[in-house]
């Protein structure tokens, strides 16, 4: 199936790994030219290499701290007109209400929440002047199954959620999409520390964290290919009628009693 998607431009934030290196691959083998946004000048280095290497596409790199707002604003105005808008940045940890004070409630929703938020106003405004565009936050499952020990995160992402349905449904008046999409557990270079670590600890080897996963939907995690792909075909014209919707890849979990 063509997508269709050669030539335009896509700002993905949380770029440099995890699920936003796999749309950004996708993206890639699509055609399109990308800016890649992160904390870790590093880390988009490595990424934008591994692209390059393997597509013959421009990749752009961005290092800043998109929790502050005057870092988002000067993101969109080195990027340029952007075609797509992927919203991936940031990740809230668990804690009960009691365990999350006020300072650090504030910090989880600067990047994750108010991020989102700030740079999707900037970027809605110029798509709107176009007349085109499509906006795709990655949120998370947390928001449909909300979780009492992981409070700030649920909470998080019911909002984003809101902003997707709410925008999408405004957006498209001009000409714009806004979609989010919400992966479930997913086979990120993140999590699977996190189940070696568990592996090791209650099987004694780490390379056994598989085994500790089958209780997921097909007895596995999802796939960061499984997410990505997802995200790149919604934000094609093949998925033209698509906005102010809410997708779930987690192998119908959320669903689950």
């Amino acid at each position: 199936m063509k997508l269709n998607l050669k030539g335009r431009t896509v700002l993905i934030t949380g770029g440099s790994r995890g699920i936003g290196l796999g749309v950004a691959e996708v993206f890639a083998a699509e055609g399109c030219n990308l800016h890649l946004a992160s904390r870790s000048a590093t880390d988009l280095d490595a990424a934008r290499k591994k692209i390059t290497d393997a597509h013959k596409v421009e990749v752009t790199i961005h290092a800043g701290d998109l929790s502050r707002n005057d870092d988002v604003v000067a993101l969109v105005k080195s990027c340029g007109q952007i075609d797509i808008l992927i919203n991936n940045a940031g990740a809230i940890p668990h804690g009960f209400i009691t365990e999350v004070d006020e300072v650090n409630w504030h910090q989880n929703w600067e990047l994750k929440v108010f991020g989102y938020i700030n740079l999707t106003r900037e970027v809605y405004r110029n798509m709107c002047a176009a007349g085109k565009g499509v906006i795709v936050n990655v949120v998370g499952t947390a928001g449909e199954r909300p979780r009492a020990s992981h409070i700030s995160g649920s909470m998080a992402n019911a909002a984003l959620m809101a902003m997707s349905r709410a925008l999408g449904a405004q957006s498209v008046d001009f000409g714009v999409r806004v979609v989010a999409i919400n992966p479930g557990p997913t086979e990120t270079d993140r999590q699977i520390v996190r189940w070696e670590a568990r592996a090791k600890k209650e099987l004694g080897d780490e390379s056994r964290w598989r085994e500790l996963t089958t209780g997921f939907p097909f007895k596995r995690l999802g796939t960061v290919d499984e997410v990505a792909t997802m995200v790149v075909f919604v934000c094609s014209d093949r998925s033209g009628y698509t906005s102010g919707a809410v997708i779930t890849i987690d192998g119908g979990g959320a669903a689950r009693p």
